[in-house]
């Protein structure tokens, strides 16, 4: 009976070609994950391999099938349950398993699995591929987006879940579908897949004119730059006086789009149906009123969304707008993948911040100073989620700071680091406290500094920031800027000094941390919370609210005033929300009033903006006449700086502080956990101590049997890094594991040799003797393994010595040799009887 390797090319690849599956379309052993990252130093859990992707019409098309090889002595039905698991991943249709005798089918479109002889052509499963999705058309078609190549980036290779993301929202669009979204973790490549998608319909000729829309000029900057391979086709539109119309692909704002030139809108000086494809980056966020508008307008269009938030109570508009995504890639599967990392998260609460408040009076008895800005009504009790907006507390910053250094300074004190602040102000105080603490160690003058809106250079610290070969600066305290869209791969910590109620906001923080970064060696990172804002881990979705019910028939009225004069606000903007993701806009006329007829009976939420005034949001009720109407006032913006209620003398400590190692939203992944897995591992292939002996001392049984272990992800040297014993012999770390036997050091059993068998040494030649010595060294830092292979000889200072030819000649001929390297194994195990 053939082994597997022997089945896989004996029997499986014949039947594969003789079915029409030429060479450009069979991948094999293709790893399509990287392999969890279980600990800081990067190592990983096993790469997932699936033995053969099979490729329409070439593997620069789609894959279409996956097929798992059993060896043939097995039954062909082993491998079916991992092609099916394969199958679902790659989000193809049709998994195969076999023994080279009999081929299991699993088709997906019709839930059936059959016994076959031989494999389907590659042309009758294209076949049954195109009828199965719907789109029969397309199976003589020579301009298909979706077998149409990638553009080849090579330091960017198209990773399976792109590519399912990619396949999803193409065959969206050619059954029509014209709303689409995906939804992919922070640091997944949402803009990466948008391009990809994108270059196969224009390619393609399904479409031409693109608009990428997003609400940040560093996101229009990047996602421009992604899109390099259209070259002079891209426009950055970066204001209102110079559109230039004879572009492919644009990039704005919303802001740049919103603004108004000649009394219209900047983007309604397109055509409507100037735009095949509007992309919406980030669609969760705020913006979404006024992208809604825009993409009214491009209503012909066909709207895709990127997001990384799963549907939230806070923005369940984009999901009610777009419809379920056409494909989900949560942050929990792209730390499974390998290709995000795990983090730890370190909860701290001091005092006040446990007790959930401030009391003043009692503060004021136990020596506190307080002092009351002019104007400011004092509170009795001031909230954790009022500090640092309502009162300043410069104790405990002070006291949060040292915690902080602390935890920097037995981690990695050059470790990249965001944190989160209430204001500007306060992330000037923070940055402050920790120039201080820092800056005269490392003699900078540069170890934290503020990237904030005020900041004139902000740009410029950030990109120095962002540089995993810089050391300087390490901390960057900022309040909103740096929450979503920003790629820092080799931030390290994320630090909550700021209250967050906003599932969306905390998701979208702490994905500036989940990408890896080779060139700092940084494979996970750190969540300090100081805010409990980590309690918003948790399940992803929420319940959507219930739609209003009964009649559209009664009338929205109202009058915006400024409550200073009394007088209506013109041009007000009013935004109603007569249901998720149906926003209405209108205008107020002169005498600052408005009227939106057919509205649900009950209330409505609305949301109020004029110039120079502050935006306003609140729920307003319906009436069954036009006449009747609600007042809302409109509050002066004020541009100086608030003051703030300022306690000093508060008594502040760190009161409580808990670690917990999480892979994903919350799920406990500790390295015991990886011991156990090895341990369980290794008890299925090991009965006794007696067993084991007999399979290290054979050098073919012991490869094999190493080999068996790394293929099942049991990674020797991983598992004597955990167990903080680096440098103990394989066969002493297993016996640990299994019969919790002492684990003895590989330059232990190295000494003992030494010292025990000198006479074995004395009777060789000083030639001999030094080989020898040397081999015996080679075990101490290698192990086993590396004294036992022949290609030892050919590193120095054996190729010094005329490598395997020279040894042989030192020792009277090979057979001595052998004897030789035989007696020092024995000598290493002297337990084995050898």
């Amino acid at each position: 009976m053939l082994n597997e390797a022997d089945t896989r090319a004996k029997l499986i690849e014949p039947k594969l070609l003789r079915s029409g599956w030429m060479e450009k379309m069979i991948v094999r052993d293709k790893a399509i994950t990287k392999g969890m990252i279980i600990n800081d130093s990067g190592d990983r859990l096993p790469v997932r391999k699936p033995d053969y992707i099979l490729y329409y019409p070439d593997r620069n098309g789609m894959p279409i099938a996956v097929v798992e090889a059993e060896a043939e002595d097995k039954s062909h039905l082993a491998g079916m349950q991992q092609a099916k698991e394969y199958m679902e991943r790659l989000g193809v249709p049709f998994a195969y398993s076999t023994n080279g005798r009999k081929i299991e089918e699993y088709d997906d479109f019709r839930k059936q699995q059959t016994t076959l002889e031989d494999f389907p052509s590659p042309d009758e499963l294209w076949r049954r591929y195109v009828e199965g999705k719907g789109l029969k058309e397309l199976a003589a078609s020579k301009m298909n987006p979706l077998i149409y190549p990638y553009y080849p980036i090579p330091d960017k290779p198209i990773r399976y879940y792109q590519e399912v993301a990619v396949r999803n929202a193409i065959e969206a669009i050619l059954k029509g579908k014209k709303r689409l979204l995906l939804t992919m973790a922070t640091g997944s490549g949402k803009t990466y897949v948008a391009f990809q998608i994108a270059w196969k319909l224009y390619k393609t000729g399904k479409i031409r004119r693109i608009l990428y829309l997003v609400d940040r000029i560093f996101l229009r900057r990047q996602a421009h730059d992604a899109f390099f391979p259209f070259g002079t086709a891209r426009e950055e539109l970066v204001g209102a006086e110079s559109i230039s119309k004879h572009k492919d692909i644009y990039f704005a704002t919303y802001q740049t789009l919103y603004s108004e030139k000649d009394g219209k809108r900047v983007y309604e000086l397109f055509d409507p149906d100037f735009f095949d494809m509007v992309i919406i980056d980030e669609c969760h966020r705020s913006g979404w009123k006024r992208w809604h508008d825009i993409l009214k307008y491009f209503s012909n269009a066909i709207h895709l969304g990127l997001t990384a938030t799963p549907k939230r109570d806070d923005n369940i508009d984009t999901y009610a707008y777009f419809g379920e995504p056409v494909y989900d890639y949560p942050m929990r599967q792209g730390i499974e993948d390998g290709f995000l990392a795990p983090c730890e998260i370190i909860r701290v609460f001091t005092n006040i911040d446990r007790a959930g408040v401030l009391n003043i009076i009692e503060a004021k008895s136990r020596g506190a100073k307080v002092e009351v800005p002019k104007g400011v009504e004092l509170k009795e009790y001031y909230t954790v989620e009022e500090f640092e907006r309502e009162i300043t507390l410069p104790d405990r910053t002070k006291r949060i700071c040292e915690h902080l250094a602390g935890i920097l300074e037995s981690t990695n004190p050059k470790g990249k680091t965001v944190i989160f602040c209430v204001s500007q102000p306060h992330a000037a105080e923070v940055a402050k406290e920790l120039n201080n603490h820092f800056g005269p160690l490392f003699r900078v003058s540069n170890y934290a500094v503020r990237v904030v809106t005020d900041e004139p250079y902000a740009h410029e610290v950030l990109k120095e920031f962002r540089d995993s070969e810089k050391d300087f600066p390490v901390i960057v305290t900022t309040v909103d800027l740096l929450s979503t869209g920003v790629d820092i791969p080799p931030v390290k910590n994320i630090v909550f000094l700021k209250h967050i109620d906003s599932k969306v906001v905390f998701h979208q923080i702490i994905g500036r941390g989940a990408r890896i970064d080779d060139v700092s060696r940084k494979f996970t990172f750190r969540i300090i919370d100081y805010t409990n804002a980590t309690r918003l881990f948790d399940e992803w979705d929420l319940p959507p609210p219930s739609p209003p019910e009964g009649p559209s028939d009664w009338y929205l009225s109202c009058k915006i005033i400024d409550p200073e004069t009394g007088r209506g606000i013109p041009k007000a903007s009013i935004v109603a929300l007569l249901a998720p993701s149906k926003p209405i806009t209108l205008r107020t006329d002169e005498n600052g009033s408005a009227l939106f007829k057919g509205v649900p009976r009950g209330s409505i939420k609305i949301d109020v903006s004029a110039s120079g005034y502050k935006k306003k949001e609140t729920t307003i009720p319906t009436f069954p006449a036009p006449d009747q109407y609600v007042t809302i006032t409109l509050e002066k913006e004020v541009k100086e700086r608030k003051e703030l209620v300022k306690a000093e003398n508060v008594e502040v400590y760190i009161a409580e502080e808990g670690i917990v190692k999480v892979n994903a939203l919350g799920n406990e992944l500790l390295e015991a956990e990886y011991i156990e897995y090895c341990k369980n591992g290794l008890i299925k292939r090991v009965a006794s101590l007696n067993q084991l002996k007999e399979i290290w001392k054979d050098k073919s049984k012991r490869i094999k049997f190493k080999e068996d272990l790394e293929k099942a992800g049991i990674n020797l040297k991983v598992l004597s890094k955990i167990l903080k014993n680096p440098d103990a012999d394989e066969f002493d770390l297993i016996a640990h594991v299994l019969f919790n036997a002492p684990i003895i050091t590989r330059d232990e059993r190295a000494r003992s040799l030494l010292d025990m068998r000198k006479e074995f040494f004395e009777k060789y030649g000083t030639k001999a003797r030094e080989v020898l010595f040397e081999l015996v060294d080679r075990y101490r830092i290698a192990g086993i393994d590396e004294i036992v292979n022949w290609k030892v000889f050919k590193t120095p200072p054996f190729d010094k010595m005329g490598a395997l030819k020279g040894i042989v000649q030192i020792f009277g001929g090979l057979d001595e040799l052998k004897k030789a390297i035989q007696q020092i194994e024995a000598g290493i195990y002297p337990e084995f009887g050898g």
